[in-house]
């Protein structure tokens, strides 16, 4: 079996980074294998800023023109990492839907923020989780990092000042008006540079997405709406867009 120090440096050069592990206990909702043997050890994968961007940029499903690049890529990527110790796989993008919110919270120090996206510490709000592989044997896994969360101690919340039609709320998110604003010529900024809400929190402000990458997540969002397609429970805390 596979260190945590080995997938991270796979994930690595893969194009992913490795978002953090725990062991699996029944509070976390984790399905066993397809062979009836107990998942022990769930290890996260996915984006932090734009430093995996590139890798992905450069992917044949980027480039294809056809849907869903994004989620097929990461399939493609963290399935294949999987596969040599018989992983089983769980993406944030497909049903049936699975608790990556919570896997988040458990295997790092991140936590709901007012706009319900989780915040990191250190990348704020621009980090999303691709997937998740589960492993039978019990791998070795650090101490849970304890910091708490940075909106602890934000005194002005400017999160939720920022959105110009008020989609964002403490507790509460207006899907459709967030849609309607940002496919009008009046949303065009939060089209190209991303939600605004999001831009102005300060923590993580070096790890912001850049004008590619947040043009691409908040066309998929748009695309993604219109399609009428399902969302998932905990898409909006636990991934960006397609």
């Amino acid at each position: 079996m596979p260190t945590l120090e080995d997938l991270a440096r796979e994930a690595g050069v893969l194009g992913l980074a490795l978002r953090g592990a725990f062991h699996a206990g029944p509070q976390d909702e984790v399905p066993g294998s397809p062979d009836g043997a107990p998942v022990q050890t769930v290890v996260l994968f996915g984006f932090v800023g734009g430093a995996q961007w590139p890798v992905f940029a450069a992917s044949p499903e980027y480039a294809d023109g056809r849907p869903d690049p994004l989620d097929r890529w990461a399939q493609r990527v963290i399935g294949g990492m999987g596969a040599p110790y018989d992983a089983i796989e769980w993406y944030p993008s497909e049903p049936p839907w699975r608790p990556f919110q919570r896997w988040g919270m458990r295997a790092e120090a991140v936590h709901p923020s007012p706009l319900g996206l989780l915040i990191h510490p250190e990348f704020g709000l621009w980090h999303a989780y691709r997937g998740a592989l589960g492993f039978r044997a019990r791998l070795s896994v650090p101490a849970v990092d304890r910091r708490i969360s940075p909106c602890e101690t934000c005194a002005g919340r400017p999160c939720l000042s920022a959105c110009p039609v008020g989609a964002l709320r403490a507790g509460a998110y207006e899907r459709s008006t967030c849609v309607a604003h940002v496919a009008s010529d009046a949303g065009r900024d939060c089209l190209a540079q991303s939600c605004r809400a999001r831009r102005s929190c300060p923590v993580g402000e070096g790890y912001r997405y850049g004008g590619a990458q947040s043009a691409f997540h908040m066309s998929a969002f748009l695309a993604r709406d219109a399609a009428g397609a399902p969302i998932a429970p905990e898409a909006h805390t636990a991934a960006a867009p397609k």
